[in-house]
């Protein structure tokens, strides 16, 4: 039997442990092992933790090292054969955990494999995190299937199919140890958003694949552990979009596509800026900024992607989302 762990990160979150944790508990095998990853709490989780939830482990990180860096650090702490990471405002369904395992077990071609994600206050809607397996246009625009820019649909089992995507949510994704470990774990300068796209995308160029399997649900939350529509969610959002087009992207479309993005970008700066949004006008140009800065230094890690590819994703949306968006198309159905 494979060994699995589910392995939470915590960042001064006791109410979405009071809240969530019970779920994770009392719907995962006993002979899979959870653990909550402390990011330097200073509020009692771990305390709490310690004493609601005695067979729960609990792996405590000397500061908050943000969710990707976070995880990289909880995971050198671990062994298993599988990790399930998991969100602190994620509630998972019963049964969820054996169709993921299956899905490893099956075919060692899969690095990753993510859940039907759905929504924890609308339960028959798709969670916009992720919802039943995640895609990227030709500009690095992410859509799922469920989600297509703002418009989120119900789920009426209408992408109940296992099948190969580009990405899987970072709300709850089991990856293959090896692999994560081998790829260098999420890219930790991106302290959160987009590190689980950035992870899936250099997993296919390595060779492997990426699934969605909707026979296993998890409830979400969202926006728990990171704010929506924040100037730094925007920060994040823009900078880190651009530093995965800078590390992923073949030479031949790079700059092409990344001056693309710096114009799109720009307009929608502006967008906020005559809305009266400074803060969000602020964020975007913070973000272009942090990216030419740390370009220099991220020439070295595309480097190296690059010498190493063995693929090329096959789940690029070769149109663009925003303008099928714009001209109607806005569930997932609508675009092929």
């Amino acid at each position: 039997m494979a060994s699995v762990q589910v392995v939470i990160l915590n960042w001064n979150g006791r109410s979405f442990l009071e809240r969530f944790l019970p779920a994770v508990v009392a719907n995962t095998p006993p002979y899979v092992g959870i653990v909550v990853a402390d990011n330097g709490s200073d509020d009692d989780s771990v305390a709490f933790v310690a004493e609601a939830f005695p067979t729960v482990s609990v792996v405590r990180l000397d500061r908050n090292y943000g969710f990707a860096e976070g995880y990289n650090k909880a995971l050198d702490h671990l062994d298993a054969e599988y990790f399930v990471l998991l969100n602190s405002d994620a509630e998972p369904a019963p049964g969820w955990l054996d169709p993921l395992i299956a899905k490893l077990e099956s075919d060692p071609a899969v690095a990753a494999v993510a859940p039907k994600l759905l929504s924890w206050n609308e339960r028959g809607r798709f969670e916009y995190a992720g919802a039943s397996g995640g895609f990227i246009d030709g500009l690095g625009y992410p859509f799922c299937r469920g989600r297509i820019m703002s418009n989120v649909e119900f789920d009426n089992g209408q992408y109940d199919d296992a099948r190969d995507v580009f990405w899987g949510t970072g709300a709850c994704l089991m990856v293959r140890s090896e692999v994560y470990r081998c790829l260098g774990g999420f890219d930790g300068s991106f302290f959160a958003h987009m590190e689980e796209i950035d992870f899936c995308w250099r997993a296919q160029l390595a060779g492997y694949r990426i699934c969605v399997e909707p026979a296993s649900v998890v409830y979400h939350l969202g926006g728990g552990t990171l704010p929506q529509n924040t100037p730094r969610k925007i920060f994040l959002n823009f900078r880190n979009n651009l530093m995965m087009l800078y590390k992923n992207l073949s030479g031949r479309s790079l700059w092409w596509v990344i001056s693309a993005r710096l114009v799109l970008d720009g307009v929608a700066a502006l967008g906020w800026l005559v809305a009266g949004k400074v803060d969000f006008f602020k964020a975007v140009w913070q973000a272009h900024r942090d990216f030419f800065n740390r370009r220099r230094g991220l020439r070295s890690v595309r480097a190296d992607i690059q010498a190493s590819r063995k693929a090329s994703p096959l789940h690029i949306y070769r149109g663009s989302i925003i303008l099928r968006y714009i001209l109607g198309r806005k569930k997932f159905g609508n675009l092929i």
